[in-house]
């Protein structure tokens, strides 16, 4: 699939505002493991920007688009033949049910980062507990590589009010080195993310990292950045990285920061084909929630440009399915019940209630203290 060029173009042209020289070129620049510079951003609020222009295109439209607010699917609802036809939703702050009918279901939950694997903090919102995956797998639908996880090599290992958070790439990109407790920069800062990750572990583990109350990690040296581009980058580049830290007192431009890897991104999901097909019928998947796109280890960049580029091909997809379904009058929760049966069957036992919706952050919760070492203390 070669659609990265005219979504970028596509993006632009609805008003992303990517980073661009004086006569309007579009800036370019290096990631982990790569060979050449070949992303792009919008500073280091490209996200939220993207997010921002989709947003009110949504909202701007004259065939208004219906957003439920609070409300979760959890659960697929599928018809007579097995195809996908609705989904059960929740209305998070009162618990009532609705359904769904639905000619075409787009499942885009995003990924797991907060079921915190191994104990791991995390850069991911607090929806991020998996739910398409379950809802989709309990109606039928394959997954692939559930054993791949993106650490991020560098989230924030102090203060406490930010451990996890994503102190981007684009950081060490700039020119931030890593380095170890003896003032060592001991890996290239461009590894690709598995690589200075495992790097930042091992450093921990064998005594060289930096001990602090919330989280050992090692330094990035966030100064060397302006005394390569000069005084002003920063803030120009990296914004939010700024903020993010001057609201604790730390000034990036003057003191480098501590980091450690945060649990990122969901390599495995739901398995689909070039056009976000499932083999569930009638039911799409985008995004994190989809696997195979990247393998088992992903590029820096290359997140969002997968979440657009698919997203955009699922409703293109879902458009001209649109067109040629018709609405099915009888609905079943059956496979829900079939799988209950297979789960008895395999002697699988458990009270854990899925999807999980968001994760519980509360002292005295067993089920939070088993989850994140030290959440008692």
């Amino acid at each position: 699939m070669n659609k990265a060029p005219s979504v970028i173009k596509w993006l632009n042209d609805l008003g992303v505002e990517f980073d661009k020289e004086a006569d309007g070129t579009m800036v370019t620049t290096h990631g982990g493991g790569t060979s050449r510079k070949r992303m792009h951003a919008c500073k280091d609020y490209s996200g939220a920007e993207i997010m921002r222009t989709l947003r009110d295109e949504t909202f701007n439209r004259k065939d208004k688009i219906t957003v439920v607010d609070f409300t979760a699917a959890i659960e697929l609802i599928k018809n007579e033949k097995g195809e996908a036809a609705g989904a059960v939703l929740m209305n998070m702050e009162t618990n009532e049910l609705r359904i769904a009918k639905a000619k075409v279901v787009i499942i885009a939950t995003g990924g797991a980062g907060r079921m915190h694997y191994q104990g791991f903090p995390t850069s991911n919102h607090y929806g991020a507990t998996a739910d398409g995956l379950v809802i989709a797998y309990r109606a039928g639908a394959k997954l692939l590589y559930q054993d791949s996880l993106q650490y991020h090599p560098t989230g924030a290992a102090y203060p406490t009010q930010i451990l996890g958070k994503l102190v981007t790439e684009k950081v060490r990109s700039l020119g931030a080195k890593l380095i170890n407790k003896d003032g060592e920069v001991y890996i290239h800062p461009l590894e690709t993310r598995d690589v200075n990750a495992s790097g930042i572990i091992r450093e921990v583990r064998e005594g060289r990292g930096v001990k602090n109350d919330v989280q050992d990690a090692v330094w990035l040296d966030t100064p060397m950045i302006e005394m390569i581009h000069g005084e002003g980058t920063i803030l120009k580049s990296i914004p939010a990285m700024y903020k993010m830290f001057i609201k604790y007192g730390i000034d990036i431009r003057k003191e480098p920061i501590l980091v450690y890897p945060t649990l990122h991104y969901q390599n495995g999901g739901v398995e689909i084909d070039k056009t976000c097909h499932t083999n569930v019928a009638n039911l799409l998947v985008a995004g994190e929630a989809s696997g195979g796109v990247h393998g088992t280890n992903r590029l820096m960049g290359n997140s969002l440009l997968d979440v657009v580029v698919f997203g955009r091909e699922a409703g293109i997809e879902a458009g001209k399915m649109f067109k040629k379904i018709k609405l099915s009058k009888e609905l079943s929760l059956k496979h829900v019940k079939d799988f209950e049966k297979a789960r008895t069957a395999a002697k699988i036992k458990g009270n854990a209630v899925s999807p999980k919706l968001l994760p519980r952050y509360t002292h005295g919760n067993p089920e939070f203290e088993k989850e994140i070492p030290g959440a008692s203390k």
